[in-house]
């Protein structure tokens, strides 16, 4: 049979409320579970480690319903292995969220009429750690009321005393090995937070632009060039085209002149043009353009930087201190005055990248910035998936896992924010750099100077599996808990955070990765598969849902649309089910409680159980055998589904049904099945506690008795089956199935009883002639029984005498009614689909409908004239 998961330590109370109420029992149940330790991890145990970190929140956030997913996932996992007899660490935590946080510091600033240059940076580093300390972090509270097991004694921040010895560590690390360096690059800017952003900070969408074509040269040396961005012109010092462009050798190597300047520029053949796209010539702005800036490096030229931080044009000339959209303006205006304009379309839809935070139009700029050279980190990365030392889950993501670390370019790290940390280099008054380590004293004196930008957020979070354990001490936790068993994480930060922890754990861990495998989710949507947002009106606050079903409906609901790398729609009906189920879960252990359902003693021997006992038992050793293997294979809407169905179909439908005869007979049968249905149960709720905790732990105790569900031994799948009684079973339910769908057909009410003859002998359901009887409502036949209806199922027969329960006559010309409305539109649905004039024009989602139409009425006639087989004659 199935184990048993511990001694009771006392009596179970078989006292539960009539109704479940999750706002009465989530609450204080969480805070004891924390009060008791339940979720701390201790570095000294014996216990085989199993480790997960948070993905970290930013410090800004609050609970959403990717959250909310992503911590339902996590926690079911580090339940389970708890209660497996792991040591189990689920590390949580917060990020700083540079830009974010300094933004919303910086709103709260402007309210008082203030600026942060009106504080200096070290009041204003001070003012966001106050910030921090009153509002920061909400999320944690939140995630107490979904119910994350998470060891709050370990919550670390990216900018904790300890995180910030690791980042200045691995930084002084990176700068020795010649992997960070600075340079001047073009980067994205954000005009209006003042810094670089990197590539995951900046949002693409299609906005309404222009585009130019303009003429640059004189006479013979004219050459037609086009842009969304007109005002970039200004800053252009070539033009290019294909070397095989035989429309353009006689300009290639020549100058032209430059509209509205007084300069000239060449004229270069470059293999990144495109001679197909547009004219086949393109500007080439260095300064302010990647691709531009990459044809300069080749070709040698020089950079002209035409806007300053704030994307106001500073070159000389009629249109300097003007904003760049202004700029935009005046130059296409004064452009036209001469002439010069080719050709102009308007409203010219392209995409457009902005500031996630503020939702600016990032600015591609030239730039002083910091960099780490990715090469010899990328390919670490990269090959610790290739050689199996990381699994990809699912495996068809590792493709996109390599397009990225295998093309990844050189990573900006430095950000012009005062919020983060700050890079260690100091420059000495006679072109001194020098990197400082967390060790070192920073060097003093007279036009000494440290940098002033900080890094990166993603360069602290990249050290997030080791820093959070104590690196680059050797700590206890460290040696225990790294590398992490798995990670947990939406594919859409796959290229970003993924990738950093990658590069950064095997450099700094001396080559082991920092998870064994990245298991990747999908994201939330609205129940149409639309991305959930403010703007579209479709957002949900979790809260307000857990606050209305309950934290498990709503857990129960992602996790059963939780399917490897695949977006989840999630709609409000799916979460009221979901309550549902955990009501279905409350009532039916409080109907076993009340007839005798016990975990007392060891189970009986199988020759002591009953069919119906034995099919339930080995129905439940295979779903946890199924359970187990789907966990290991992260397939948590196969198990919640698994674990739905067998929970509400089986025990509770099925078993408990079937049981009640036996229950009202008492005696020796009863009290066997009762034991039985107790050890379902306990395995049932111990089975569904990972997804569904708060309901569970409280049926669980009341059960048991034991202390909690939470510290519990998960169940093991015990070997035993029983194909025979499964069988049975299967006979008796095709029965029972069988018999209630004729009822129905014939309009019967669920509780009218039917007189009725059972010959089951010969067959194996012989003994179930008292469960078929009581749950079908039939009564045995009298002297006067007449067969009006007979019905073969699983080789037995059930007469059915209906002459005094319905009124044939009238039935019989019901159904011809139906049958002749259903041949009407059969024959309709196939008329016009047999016309070949009506199909060559009507939309494919017409014919479809009609499609459907024929296929409902060819089922419709096909049960109507059965049901009239079955009539009795009148």
């Amino acid at each position: 049979m199935t184990e048993n998961a511990q001694q009771q330590p006392s009596a179970p109370n078989t006292e539960l409320p009539t109704q479940y109420a999750p706002a009465d029992v989530e609450g204080p149940l969480y805070e004891r579970w924390v009060e008791r330790g339940y979720f701390e991890a201790d570095a000294k145990s014996e216990k085989p480690p199993y480790t997960i970190v948070i993905p970290p929140p930013n410090v800004t956030g609050s609970l959403h319903l990717g959250h909310a997913f992503e911590h339902t996932l996590i926690d079911a996992l580090t339940r389970r292995k708890r209660m497996q007899g792991y040591e189990t660490l689920w590390q949580p935590g917060m990020d700083h969220a540079g830009i974010a946080t300094q933004n919303v510091v910086e709103r709260e600033l402007g309210k008082e009429g203030k600026s942060r240059h009106d504080l200096g940076r070290e009041a204003f580093v001070e003012r966001v750690w106050q910030w921090k300390g009153e509002s920061g972090g909400q999320i944690g509270g939140q995630m107490r009321r979904l119910g994350d097991g998470v060891a709050w004694s370990r919550e670390r921040f990216t900018m904790d005393e300890g995180l910030s010895q690791a980042v200045q560590t691995i930084f002084k690390r990176l700068y020795d090995d010649e992997l960070i360096y600075r340079a001047e690059r073009i980067i994205n800017w954000c005009p209006r937070c003042l810094t670089a952003i990197s590539d995951i900070e900046v949002e693409y969408q299609d906005d309404d632009g222009e585009l130019v074509s303009m003429k640059y040269g004189e006479g013979d040396d004219t050459i037609v060039v086009a842009t969304t961005r007109a005002e970039t012109m200004l800053g252009d010092t070539a033009v290019a085209v294909h070397p095989d462009d035989e429309r353009y050798k006689h300009l290639v190597g020549k100058e032209i002149r430059l509209p509205l300047t007084e300069r000239f520029i060449p004229v270069v053949a470059d293999t990144h043009v495109d001679p197909e796209f547009g004219t086949g010539a393109v500007k080439v702005t260095p300064a302010h353009d990647p691709n531009d800036f990459e044809i300069g490096q080749r070709h040698n030229l020089p950079s002209l930087t035409i806007m300053d931080e704030h994307a106001v044009i500073t070159a000389h000339g009629p249109f300097q201190g003007l904003d760049r959209l202004e700029a935009r303006s005046a130059i296409v205006a004064a452009l036209r005055a001469e002439g010069r304009i080719v050709a102009e379309k308007r409203p010219y839809v392209h995409s457009v990248g902005h500031c996630s935070r503020c939702k600016t139009t990032i600015e591609p700029r030239l730039s002083m910035q910091w960099w780490v050279k990715v090469g010899p980190l990328a390919k670490a990365a990269g090959d610790a998936v290739r050689d199996g030392r990381v699994k990809i889950h699912p495996q068809e993501m590792e493709k996109r896992y390599f397009d990225w670390v295998d093309n990844l370019h050189d990573w900006c790290i430095s950000r012009q924010l005062w919020w983060g940390h700050r890079i260690p280099v100091w420059y000495g008054p006679n072109g001194e750099v020098v990197c400082v380590g967390p060790d070192e004293e920073a060097p003093t004196g007279e036009g000494w100077r440290q940098d002033t930008d900080v890094l990166d957020t993603w360069f602290s979070s990249g050290l997030w599996p080791f820093s959070t354990l104590g690196w680059p001490e050797p700590t206890e936790s460290l040696a225990k808990f790294y590398p992490n068993s798995v990670l947990v994480t939406g594919y859409d930060i796959l290229f970003f955070w993924v990738a950093r922890m990658m590069m950064f754990g095997l450099y700094a861990m001396d080559g082991t990765p920092p998870f064994h495998t990245i298991a990747l989710h999908g994201m939330v949507r609205d129940q149409f598969g639309k991305k959930m947002s403010k703007s579209f009106g479709n957002a949900v606050n979790p809260l307000d849902w857990m606050d209305k079903y309950g934290s498990d409906a709503l857990r129960f609901t992602l996790a059963r649309g939780a399917n490897p790398g695949v977006d989840v729609p999630i709609g409000e009906d799916w979460v009221q089910g979901s309550r549902n189920f955990a009501n279905k879960i409350w009532n039916a252990t409080r109907f076993a409680l009340m007839n005798g359902a016990t975990v007392d003693g060891p189970l009986p021997d199988a020759s002591k159980l009953s069919a119906t006992d034995r099919w339930i038992l080995s129905r439940l050793n295979s779903v946890v055998a199924e359970v187990d293997a789907l966990y290991e294979d992260y397939q948590f809407a196969k198990l919640s589904d698994a674990l739905f169905h067998f929970a509400w179909d089986e025990v509770f439908d099925w078993y408990v049904e079937l049981s009640k005869t036996t229950f009202m007979a008492g005696g020796e049968p009863a009290k066997v099945s009762g034991r039985v249905l107790g050890e379902v149960l306990d395995v049932t709720l111990k089975l569904l506690h990972p997804v569904v905790p708060f309901v569970t732990e409280t049926l669980w105790t009341t059960l048991t008795g034991g202390e909690s569900v939470v510290i519990a031994k998960w169940p093991t799948d015990s070997g035993f089956r029983d194909a025979a009684a499964e069988k049975e079973i299967e006979s008796l339910q095709s029965v029972i199935t069988e018999v209630r769908r004729f009822r129905a057909d014939q309009g019967l009410q669920p509780g009218q009883r039917v007189p009725a003859r059972l010959t089951l002998d010969g067959t194996a359901l012989a003994p179930h002639e008292a469960a078929i009887r009581q749950l079908l409502r039939l009564q045995p036949e009298g002297e006067d029984f007449s067969a009006t209806a007979t019905l073969p199922v699983a080789g037995a027969t059930v007469a059915l005498d209906l002459s005094g329960t319905i009124d044939v006559a009238a039935e019989r010309k019901r159904l011809a009614k139906d049958l002749a409305a259903a041949e009407k539109e059969k024959a309709q649905a196939g008329a016009k689909l047999g016309n070949e004039a009506f199909l060559a024009k009507a939309p494919d989602n017409v014919v479809d409908k009609i499609r459907t139409r024929l296929a409902k009425a060819d089922e419709d006639i096909a049960r109507i004239k059965t049901q009239l087989e079955r009539l009795p004659q009148a």
